[in-house]
């Protein structure tokens, strides 16, 4: 039979159309960045260098991506050397263009002076009136995807990887991408001997103290959070690491310590080296959120140690750390199995996994629904951002979900886990330290399972890797643990569409053995029903009332995944209460997860309040939260 394979094209990995640098002429061996924060002015001030080795002998320049950055001074080799910063081109900045001196050689040591200004997109400073402890200004960093530019000139693309020392001064306590080394009055030293991209790159500086969550791992927030962000992570972080360790290799960055972030960080999480940070929606005091946790872990081989090499090819870092993070999962799930002297713990670990995959599927149908017509174009795993658009607007729950599902069916294909498991180190041992794409992914599997040609033939990846929507063929999931929550949703819709609702058959305790994560797939179910040609919960509030009346632990929840589900059902039933309640919900969280979607229902069902509470706390997102809201709002 022919052999299909989807060898590599001739430029592989693919050049990345994300950077305006001529990042393919050179070699980054080490980084030096030190940084100065300056409070009073919010901007931060600094120099970086660069030990670089030229690749091309006919390349004349040196050219960087900025932002709305202030050059000051520029040497190669500690000569000045002539610069000259481009006009601007949205969205990806300006070139820094730096003229090599003649007779310099093929080793150029670079260093610039910058400094930020207050168009920065990677800082947020935050006044103290603002934090969580009101007692201190705050200041964090988020330069994923191409905002690194916007904070110290550098080659901002993720193809490029570099070891750091790293220095920042402040008057307040910092923490950054590496292993702290010393503290010498007001500055903070630090090193990251493993090669990281500039995506990877953070500050944090503010009142923040540590507590210990496990042998490896400390947690840092705001002192009056403290004791919460600690009980919540600390009874699983080392079952985390060591079930990982036991599925790819050994940890390679010595700690994993986290940093709880105030509310207006726009991700669930995002996982810097020794320094992964997470949103405070996590802390909902019953460790049902901690899972987001195992994700920031598992990026700690797929993402940081081994790097998609564009952001055209982002599933490869998400996809693989959605099947690690659920792999975890699994892990935890047979333990706690064996603890309790459950007949099949592997089976229920086995279902653990694949009902945290039922979730993700209905969200990957729900994100796509939601791009609408921009769907065509960015629902598909490998991304088209060759005219030069912003990767922010390419993120969605796609390359997290849809690349969890094609991995999933290649598992499957080769013979399962048992099989499927063996290639995992060896990918990840392959590929450690450097960036890929899609094409040199697809070789490495048929070169190590050269035996199940035949089997991955089988798989459609054209459709699956290059076309939009949702894939084809839907997994048959273990639904053990899904089963009890679609039973109860299609009770309350068979009683409504059969005009038989009755108070008295349906009680509080219906939902009071349900875990978390079973809420949601509960809740997700009766949101779904909505997309019924016959069926529209604004024609049934008086369910969505009595449902109020009886699920009463909704309201009161402090699970935000929960929470915001309920919200979304209740103002699909267009019930006014709900509506201001979603509105004044959406100015205490800055998570993007829920912020964007938040106000596009808003938007759907009441333009003018949308607009209206947008207004209301635009000052308190992020910038990048509010730039995607505003895009989200056709402002």
């Amino acid at each position: 039979m022919e052999v299909i394979r989807h060898h590599r094209p001739a430029q592989s990995p693919e050049i990345d159309p994300s950077t305006l640098s001529n990042y393919q002429n050179f070699k980054v061996s080490q980084t030096f960045l030190d940084l100065d924060v300056l409070f009073d002015k919010k901007i931060v001030k600094g120099h970086v260098k660069y030990d670089l080795t030229v690749l091309n002998k006919d390349v004349e320049q040196v050219v960087l991506d900025t932002s709305f950055l202030t050059i000051s001074a520029i040497t190669i080799n500690g000569t000045a050397a002539s610069y000259k910063v481009h006009p601007r081109v949205e969205p990806l900045g300006s070139k820094l263009a730096i003229d090599i001196p003649e007779a310099s050689g093929s080793s150029l040591a670079l260093d610039i002076q910058f400094e930020t200004t207050d168009k920065c997109t990677a800082l947020q400073f935050l006044d103290k009136d603002a934090t969580d402890g009101k007692k201190e200004p705050y200041l964090f960093c988020q330069c994923q995807a191409i905002h690194a530019r916007s904070l110290f000139p550098c080659f901002d693309t993720p193809t490029i990887k570099s070891t750091y020392k790293l220095s920042a001064k402040s008057p307040l306590f910092v923490l950054m991408s590496g292993r702290p080394v010393k503290q010498e009055g007001d500055t903070y030293y630090f090193d990251q001997p493993v090669p990281i991209p500039s995506y990877l790159i953070s500050i944090a500086s503010g009142d923040l103290v540590k507590a210990e969550i496990g042998p490896r791992s400390d947690v840092y927030s705001e002192p009056i959070k403290i004791k919460e962000c600690q009980w919540e992570f600390e009874q699983d972080m080392e079952n985390f690491i060591q079930i990982a360790e036991k599925l790819i290799f050994e940890y390679e960055w010595l700690r994993f310590d986290s940093l709880i972030l105030p509310s207006s960080f726009p991700y669930g999480g995002m996982e810097i080296p020794n320094l992964c940070q997470l949103t405070p929606t996590l802390i909902c005091k019953d460790r049902s959120q901690v899972t987001v946790m195992a994700h920031e872990l598992a990026h700690s081989w797929s993402g940081n140690l081994v790097t998609n090499c564009s952001w055209e090819h982002f599933w490869l870092n998400e996809g693989w750390t959605v099947y690690i993070e659920r792999r975890i999962i699994e892990g935890i799930a047979t333990a706690e199995a064996i603890k309790a002297g459950k007949k099949d713990p592997l089976a229920y670990g086995e279902s653990m996994r694949q009902f945290s995959a039922i979730i993700g599927w209905s969200d990957l149908e729900n994100s796509i629904k939601s791009m609408g017509e921009n769907a065509e174009k960015y629902s598909s795993l490998v991304q088209d951002l060759k005219g030069g658009e912003d990767p922010d607007d390419s993120f969605s729950t796609v390359p997290y979900e849809k690349g969890f599902n094609l991995l999933f069916l290649i598992e499957q294909t080769v013979g399962g886990k048992k099989v499927f498991d063996k290639f995992i180190p060896h990918y990840f041992k392959k590929f450690r330290y450097g960036s890929l794409d899609t094409y040199q992914f697809m070789d490495e599997l048929y070169d190590y399972f050269s035996d199940k040609t035949e089997e991955l033939n089988s798989i459609d990846w054209d459709s699956w890797l290059y076309k939009p929507g949702m894939p084809t063929i839907k997994p048959a999931f273990d639904t053990t643990l899904a089963d009890q929550c679609y039973y109860l949703a299609d009770k309350w819709f068979t009683n409504i569409v059969h005009g038989t609702l009755k108070k008295h058959d349906f009680k509080e305790a219906d939902i009071h053995s349900f875990e978390p994560n079973q809420s949601v797939v509960f809740l997700d179910t009766l949101i779904s029903y909505n997309k019924h040609q016959d069926f529209k919960w604004k024609n049934h509030v008086d369910a969505l009332e009595l449902m109020e009346k009886i699920y009463t632990e909704y309201d009161t929840t402090l699970n935000a995944e929960v929470l915001f589900r309920w919200f979304v059902l209740q103002v699909t039933g267009e019930r006014e209460e709900f509506l201001h309640r979603l509105g004044q919900w959406l100015g205490t969280v800055g998570r993007m997860k829920f912020v964007r979607p938040g106000y596009v229902l808003l938007n759907e069902v009441n333009h003018e309040l949308a607009i209206h509470y947008f207004k209301k706390f635009e000052s308190s997102y992020h910038p990048i939260c509010r730039s995607m809201v505003k895009k989200d709002l056709g402002l």
